[in-house]
């Protein structure tokens, strides 16, 4: 009998990874190839579906294929399209699924890349055997996949969980969706950095960060300095977390969640993000709310947690 598995694919604006993966997360391969090396989306995908199909062939039929899942930005779920991706070189819409499975043959089915986290964590992590909670993605921006009794939120057209785009300080920092004040612009890792530049800018006390040139200055730099004692980096991560504890605390109204999951990068940073946004989460709960979240790290292994994310959709989607 033929193993199973899942071929997850994560397309990020520079790098694209893909692996071939079991129910229980096993990985068998793992592969990368640049998704900005070609500017437009059929000669990319010429080139990724070319590299599936030689896996393929390489593991010689050992394993039955059951179908492919795809994390992207601006995935839409419903329509299989990339919609109007901001950090994609590709414009417009791009009707991925349709696409692949003319090259591919094989069945495929696309989502956000903080949904694919999503469904990673309800397959594979910390949320296994839950069937309400919420994964936050703290990278570069902020994304949320929400999951209500067991099923992905998407809305009426497949975008619904722009937490990251909720507003936290009206008429705040410049968000490059075109608002101001969104959420990811203050909790996220670039928002941690924005939040000590000003700081170094109006304040006098001294910090190691100030030693290290601004545009190069990074959230990891901040988390080393915070793990040093630096009272500018402590300040920053407590800064940040009481943005991302308030919204969180308004999630909670909405949806109710068993826990939720902090994920990618910033989340890295372990206690120094986890103690403050979970202090202030619950100094902005409701009461009948109080102490019944659990805030979890993530628990996918952090160097294939976006590949498996993808694969996980193929068990939720494809073979149920």
């Amino acid at each position: 009998m033929k193993k199973e598995i899942a071929i997850g694919i994560d397309i990020g604006g520079t790098n694209t990874e893909y692996g071939f993966v079991d129910n229980k997360g096993k990985f068998y391969f793992k592969k990368n190839i640049r998704t900005d090396e070609t500017d437009d989306v059929e000669s990319y995908l010429d080139i990724l579906c070319a590299k599936l199909k030689q896996t393929i062939i390489d593991i010689n039929g050992g394993y039955e294929i059951k179908g492919i899942g795809v994390g992207a930005p601006n995935g839409n779920f419903f329509t299989g399209k990339i919609e109007f991706a901001p950090n994609l070189k590709w414009k417009g819409v791009i009707p991925l699924v349709k696409l692949i499975e003319e090259r591919m043959q094989i069945p495929t089915v696309l989502t956000n890349d903080a949904n694919a986290a999503a469904y990673g964590e309800m397959i594979y992590g910390a949320a296994k055997g839950m069937k309400d909670f919420i994964v936050i993605t703290l990278g570069t921006g902020l994304g949320s996949g929400i999951v209500v009794n067991g099923q992905m939120v998407y809305g009426h057209d497949g975008f619904a969980g722009e937490l990251g785009h909720t507003v936290v300080y009206p008429d705040g920092r410049q968000c490059g969706c075109g608002k101001k004040g969104c959420l990811e612009t203050y909790a996220s890792a670039t928002g941690i950095v924005r939040t000590m530049l000003e700081m170094l800018d109006n304040r006098q006390e001294e910090s190691v960060l100030r030693n290290i040139e601004k545009t190069k200055l990074t959230s990891k730099d901040i988390f080393l300095a915070a793990k040093e004692g630096d009272k500018l980096a402590l300040e920053a991560f407590d800064i940040t977390g009481r943005y991302l504890g308030i919204k969180l605390a308004d999630a909670v109204a909405f949806s109710s969640p068993e826990a939720i999951i902090l994920f990618g990068g910033l989340a890295r940073a372990g206690e120094y993000i986890f103690n403050p946004a979970k202090k202030y989460m619950e100094e902005f709960l409701l009461p009948i709310f109080k102490n019944k979240v659990a805030l979890l790290p993530s628990g996918l292994d952090k160097d294939n947690a976006a590949v498996l994310g993808a694969a996980a959709m193929v068990w939720k989607h494809i073979v149920k």
